[in-house]
């Protein structure tokens, strides 16, 4: 028998992550497949955001310590990029990954003893591919019937927008100074400030347009700064 009254104290089944109403057709899942597909996005997209990242912590790693003596130095510190740095060590981009894996794998561990946690452990540059390829392959799973998926899929989303944020042009502390341009003109050294941001390999001066457009050549760059600093000093 129809009950109008019941009916309308019927909550339809909505998704655990962004509250829309499931379909009909998405009916038994936990998130909608729009969430699925946008979270499976950003996970694929996080392996290229890290890679930048990486390689500017690199960079930043490089540098002499803040309290460094730098009197007469023309390679001065680089200011530290603490949003870079905290997303590519420890406890940054691979930590928050790996927690996620292994809530699921305790998760599948009920009906598949044969889990573990996650079983790899190595550096955050080893770790993240690891992470990912896990976490894509078995989103499908999450997505239909483990019930923490809703609060997964928005730490996805925020860890990708601070990797995105962190690589922005537009923010101002994505470029920071790597010191001055040691190349030598006219028997003069150049000298002009260099500034590298986050967002590219290359560091270009733009006095004499000189460029150094990957890690390779940054190290180049040091040695080039570090050797004038010493000509300068003798």
């Amino acid at each position: 028998m129809h009950d109008p009254a019941a009916e309308a104290e019927y909550d339809w089944p909505a998704c655990t992550a962004c509250n829309r109403d499931l379909w009909h057709t998405e009916l038994g899942r936990q998130t909608c497949r729009i969430c699925e597909e946008k979270t499976a996005a950003r996970l694929t997209e996080l392996l290229a955001l890290f890679a930048q990242l990486n390689t500017t912590a690199a960079l930043i790693r490089g540098a002499r310590p803040p309290d460094a003596a730098t009197s007469g130095s023309r390679v001065p510190p680089i200011p530290p990029r603490l949003d870079v740095l905290s997303l590519t060590a420890s406890g940054g981009i691979a930590t928050r990954l790996r927690d996620i894996e292994d809530a699921w794998r305790a998760e599948l561990r009920r009906t598949a003893p044969s889990w573990t946690v996650a079983p790899w452990r190595g550096s955050p540059a080893e770790a993240v591919p690891e992470h990912v390829r896990f976490l894509v392959n078995n989103l499908p799973w999450a997505a239909g019937c483990y019930e923490s998926i809703g609060q997964d899929v928005e730490d996805v989303r925020h860890l990708h927008a601070e990797c995105t944020a962190a690589l922005s042009d537009d923010r101002r502390p994505g470029r920071v100074g790597v010191g001055l341009c040691p190349v030598v003109l006219d028997n003069r050294l150049c000298a002009a400030p260099l500034l590298a941001s986050a967002a590219s390999h290359r560091i270009r001066c733009g006095n004499c347009g000189t460029e150094w457009a990957d890690m390779a050549a940054w190290r180049v760059l040091r040695r080039q700064q570090e050797a004038a600093q010493a000509g300068e000093a003798a």
